[in-house]
């Protein structure tokens, strides 16, 4: 596979991986508090949604060149996974006071709560935990680029 060919591959799975990102938000808010729940929460925090997404595409656009370029197995997916875990919390974190409504009777009413009480914390936790992941898988490619030279 050609270094161009690795890139658009990269790239396009980056921006699938941001697209689920966005739709795994957007189906789980609806699935909990409707539609025009979701479209308020979206337009209200669009920013931070928006953000958590392009960083984890470009996490999976990095690990993926990353991946291709080696052709071996030994790149690290556990930052992806953590980081796009911690994202997908950060964003789903906005409505998850509204489970309160459907569960109560599980005991959780408390920590959504708490979650809801701290959302934006948590957006910005997510946006940093992105950054690192970014950071961290763009230095190994750095690296790798830098060693094939």
């Amino acid at each position: 596979m050609s270094r161009l060919n690795v890139i658009f591959s990269a790239s396009v799975t980056g921006i699938l991986g941001a697209l689920t990102l966005v739709g795994a938000y957007l189906l789980i808010l609806t699935a909990v508090s409707g539609w025009d729940f979701t479209l308020d929460q979206f337009y209200t925090f669009w920013y931070f949604i928006v953000s958590l997404a392009l960083g984890f595409g470009i996490q999976i656009g990095l690990y993926t060149y990353l991946r291709r370029a080696i052709h071996r197995g030994d790149a690290s997916g556990k930052v992806l996974a953590v980081s796009g875990t911690t994202s997908t919390a950060a964003m789903i974190s906005c409505c998850t006071h509204y489970l309160t409504n459907i569960l109560p009777f599980i005991g959780i009413a408390g920590f959504v709560t708490v979650v809801a009480q701290y959302q934006i914390e948590l957006f910005w936790f997510g946006l940093a935990s992105n950054a690192a992941g970014i950071a961290y898988i763009g230095s190994k490619v750095v690296r790798f680029s830098g060693a094939r030279r």
